[in-house]
């Protein structure tokens, strides 16, 4: 009987500590960290479309740009990792 009453209070001390971790957040945040994200990848889509239209025909004309066509291509790529890092900080750093 002891061990049982025990236990009780330990769970119901443990679910208000989680309660006070855990609290509600209003829609602001998920929104704020859904544009962060959004924004980059938007941003990203746009910038890659047109390096790749324009790295597609310097490459036809110079086949040797081959490789800096392709790390110019890729460097947009990091607005989409800021974008999920500024989102991943939204979210979690919420006090």
């Amino acid at each position: 009987m002891i061990l049982h009453d025990t236990f009780i209070v330990y769970e119901s001390v443990r679910l208000l500590s989680l309660r006070r971790v855990c609290k509600m957040v209003g829609w602001e945040v998920p929104i704020g960290a859904a544009i962060a994200f959004a924004g980059g990848a938007i941003a990203t889509g746009w910038a890659q479309s047109r390096i790749g239209a324009a790295g597609a025909g310097a490459i036809a004309e110079k086949p040797e740009t081959a490789g800096s066509i392709i790390i110019i291509e890729a460097i947009p790529e990091t607005l989409v990792i800021l974008g999920f890092v500024i989102a991943s900080m939204i979210i979690l750093m919420i006090k």
